[in-house]
């Protein structure tokens, strides 16, 4: 008989906040925001559980932030110690877990099947040893599969004061899926967007237990595949793994201007730093993608995106620019201001670097050795060790995404 699982979703509370208070034992307690500065049209990283009071939250603007809560204090981020921490938590799960799947800098799962004590008692000792070890904060939801153990995790962060970080510890025992998820509004569930919420209300199903009363054909008719898919989650049913390594799906840098850019020598001489940087970052991985996207916002925030295909996987940084290039001339019109703009690699394969009958050969070899010397003098002596004489001038808000 196939034992039960454990699962465990585990969650730095505030992380980048809590952090910042470790650097600054001043900060603690106190309605503060890691991010840009509201005068360069920074963002909210980051929002301790006092701002959060005031309704503030991360991705929010920070000008915004401000405004909600007058005394909010605007904490720069530190660089490079996010990740420090971010690896000694890593280190304790990994230690204590036989399986760990990071899904970013402050959040895993971990299956603790094999372990022999009760899962509420692995959760415990796990937030004691993060709480003294690395005096963070963290909460951690439990339960036999990977949608409970992360939704049980948000219930109980939810239920706990605002005042303070939650630590909070919240198991579902097995058998008690189903009836855990049944009161919760259908937005609570994995998979259900605005749009299929509102297709869900008009049915009359507010929430996740009437998902579950209904039948599954049912919910096919009226969303196709994402209706069975639902209508699983309802159940309390998910037999994903956890995974100890990921395949990079994406690589993707975007910019943020601090002024809306109209531009165009502007945003091509973005594009093409965004672009050797997504290649820089494929080398890296040891990968190459053959789908190239760019994205655009606009000034009242509309985002599209676009993207082409490639004959052949690539990680070389002018056919990516080339490809970019050529999407954002199909999609900008002229003189109307950007504000972020970001580029994309995905469909990754093994690099093939196939050349046609009438290429040139020892042209491609001069790029490729180019492009590798570069990269190792980065490697070295930092990412602006080296840099292109138009990039002297320029440097934007970037963001890194994998």
């Amino acid at each position: 008989m196939a034992k039960t699982r454990k699962i465990l979703h585990l969650d730095l509370d505030a992380f980048f906040c809590a952090v910042e208070e470790q650097l600054n034992p001043e900060l603690r307690g106190k309605a503060i925001a890691v991010g840009g500065q509201p005068n360069e049209r920074g963002v909210v990283s980051s929002a301790s559980y006092p701002a959060r009071n005031y309704g503030v939250r991360s991705a929010m603007p920070m000008a915004q932030a401000i405004r909600l809560c007058p005394h909010l204090i605007v904490v720069g981020q530190t660089r490079g110690v996010y990740g420090d921490r971010s690896k000694a938590v890593m280190e304790i799960l990994r230690d204590t877990a036989p399986y760990v799947e990071p899904l970013s800098i402050d959040e895993a799962f971990l299956d603790v099947t094999i372990l022999p004590d009760d899962i509420e008692t692995i959760a415990r000792k796990l937030q004691l040893r993060i709480n003294d070890e690395l005096d963070l904060p963290c909460s951690l939801g439990g339960a036999t599969n990977k949608l409970l153990a992360k939704t049980a995790n948000t219930v109980g962060k939810a239920q706990k004061p605002k005042a303070a970080p939650p630590n909070a510890i919240t198991i579902v025992p097995p058998g008690a899926e189903a009836s855990f998820l049944a009161p919760l509004p259908i937005q609570r569930l994995w998979g259900v967007g605005p749009k299929s919420a509102q297709t869900l209300n008009e049915l009359g199903l507010t929430t996740i237990g009437d998902i579950a009363n209904w039948t599954e054909d049912a919910l096919v008719s009226r969303l196709g595949k994402l209706g069975a898919d639902i209508w699983r989650r309802a159940q309390g049913l998910d037999f994903r793994p956890v995974l100890t390594e990921h395949e990079a799906k994406s690589i993707s840098k975007e910019v943020t201007f601090t002024a809306d850019i109209a531009d165009e020598a502007e945003l091509k001489l973005t594009l093409r730093r965004l672009s050797d940087g997504v290649g820089r970052q494929a080398r890296k991985a040891g990968l190459a993608g053959s789908t190239i996207k760019l994205k655009l916002r606009w000034t009242d925030f509309t985002t599209l995106s676009r993207q082409a295909t490639l004959d052949n996987p690539t990680d070389l940084d002018s056919q990516i620019y080339r490809l970019a290039a050529r999407l954002f001339d199909q999609v900008w019109v002229k003189d109307k201001p950007v504000r972020l703009i970001g580029v994309g690699l995905a469909g990754f394969a093994a690099p093939n670097r196939q050349i046609g009958l009438w290429d040139d050969r020892d042209g491609e070899k001069q790029i490729e050795g180019l492009q590798s010397a570069l990269d190792r003098l980065r490697d070295r002596y930092g990412e602006l060790a080296i840099t292109r004489a138009s990039d002297l001038h320029f440097r934007p808000n970037e963001d890194n995404k994998r």
